[in-house]
């Protein structure tokens, strides 16, 4: 009989502020660093699609247990509990989610009478049904930065679009380009965080209120603080409906105006390029590394496959040939560190960090024993895990290195979300008390 494994279980708020549904859990940070802050987490959903194995689901029960967990494709859910009446999913204080940045895409085409916001299977959608028949205080999102960008051809197009139907809800929304690394964490990952806060106002916001939002009053400028900027803000005119602004927005060659801090309300937004104030102290790569005597064989880099190592990790010109019409061209790869540098923090952890393959992608470092891969520990020390959170799923198996790598390179940073989540359960506080 194999002997059951008694998992880690990250305390959770015991003198509960406010309370949390997570959307697109992966293995749980957001509810690790919002429980902290005194915010519970009453409902949960994760799932993995095009993919029997729910792995990343499994882990979450096996850290949290299944109380309030669902693991549902996110468009049936939504349907469900609309269907349901509204009942299916819990209204809380805040919702929650790190929806997967390869279905941003607010414009996909689809054969619907009812325009952009009956586009089925574009994960944005669900969002913002769930939002409406939910209406909760606040929306906090995460993203890939290139968020901003999207489309190619439409430079800001998407993020237009989601700032209008998220703000015809009912929502003051704040947003931030934010490097883990310059707020004091051992791992250089840029995100862009979303906040929306419900409001009674509907009227445009004054550029003298943006200001003030951006660099002091706003969630995000309390949690994160930035120096004040000495560039005007700039306006952008969002007033038209979504569809319009999905077909005329921006295009081919214009940058997208939304610079890495901004504010919008009304149908009227403002951004401007802002800087990080950095703390005194910074944690870096060397911080997080455990002993070597007790690092697995497997991590380490034979002497013969080291070539392989550097020959990727230098400056490079390939040979490739364009798929659709068959004609070559040359790629330029420029050179990176190598080995990574332990007293500077590390660089993005991946999704395909895992494996011992040689990789441009992946972290390799040099001890007194000599070159070496990250352990899943150390992954998981980057991104403010708890130890061994990725070990084990909820069917008592031993996840694998890959599988371990693949969750911490799809997380956020814990850290960073936990001081985000400190301010809201501040206000909420601060409201349910008048």
């Amino acid at each position: 009989m194999t002997k059951r494994i008694t998992p880690y279980r990250e305390p959770e708020a015991s003198d509960v502020i406010g309370t949390v549904s997570e959307l697109f859990a992966g293995v749980g940070g957001f509810r690790i660093a919002l429980s902290r802050s005194g915010l519970k987490t009453v409902f949960s959903n994760q799932w993995e699609p095009s993919t029997k194995a729910q792995h990343a689901s499994d882990c979450y029960v096996f850290n949290f247990g299944d109380d309030g967990h669902t693991n549902v494709n996110i468009t049936d859910l939504v349907d469900q509990h609309l269907e349901s009446g509204g009942r299916l999913i819990p209204k809380t204080d805040v919702l929650v989610g790190g929806y997967p940045c390869q279905d941003y895409s607010v414009a996909k085409s689809l054969n619907s009478s009812k325009g952009l916001q009956g586009k089925k299977g574009v994960l944005w959608w669900d969002i913002q049904r769930l939002v409406e028949s939910n209406r909760p205080t606040y929306v906090f999102l995460e993203n890939v930065d290139r968020l901003l960008k999207s489309p190619a051809n439409q430079r800001g197009r998407d993020f237009a679009v989601m700032l209008r139907t998220l703000g015809t809800l009912g929502y003051q929304i704040e947003w931030r380009v934010v490097n883990s690394a310059a707020y004091g964490f051992p791992q250089r990952r840029i995100r862009v965080f979303i906040v929306a806060t419900k409001t009674r106002r509907s009227s445009p916001i004054r550029s003298a209120d943006a200001q003030l939002i951006i660099h002091e009053s706003g969630v995000l400028a309390r949690a994160l603080p930035i120096r004040r900027s000495k560039t005007e803000l700039l306006e952008i005119d969002l007033t038209n409906p979504p569809d319009v602004i999905s077909d005329n927005f921006g295009g081919a060659g214009i940058k997208s105006p939304f610079e890495n801090a901004g504010v919008y309300q009304g149908g009227k937004a403002f951004t401007v390029k802002t800087e990080a104030v950095t703390p005194r102290h910074s944690s870096v790569l060397g911080d997080v590394l455990i002993d070597d005597a007790a690092v697995p064989e497997e991590f380490w880099v034979p002497e013969s496959r080291l070539p392989e190592w550097r020959f990727l990790k230098g400056a490079k010109t390939i040979e490739r040939m364009h798929k659709a019409s068959g004609e070559s061209y040359r790629y330029a790869e420029g050179s990176m560190a190598f080995p990574d540098l332990l007293i500077n923090p590390s660089r993005t952890i991946l999704t395909g960090e895992g494996g011992s393959s040689p990789s441009r992608f992946k972290h390799i470092i040099e001890t007194p024993r000599g070159y070496r891969r990250l352990v899943p520990i150390e992954l998981e020390r980057l991104s403010g895990f708890p130890d061994d959170w990725t070990k084990y799923s909820s069917k008592d198996e031993s996840l694998s290195d890959v599988r371990r790598a693949f969750f911490v390179g799809n997380a956020l940073v814990v850290g960073l979300v936990e001081k985000v989540g400190s301010v809201l359960a501040k206000d909420i506080k601060t409201v349910k008390k008048t």
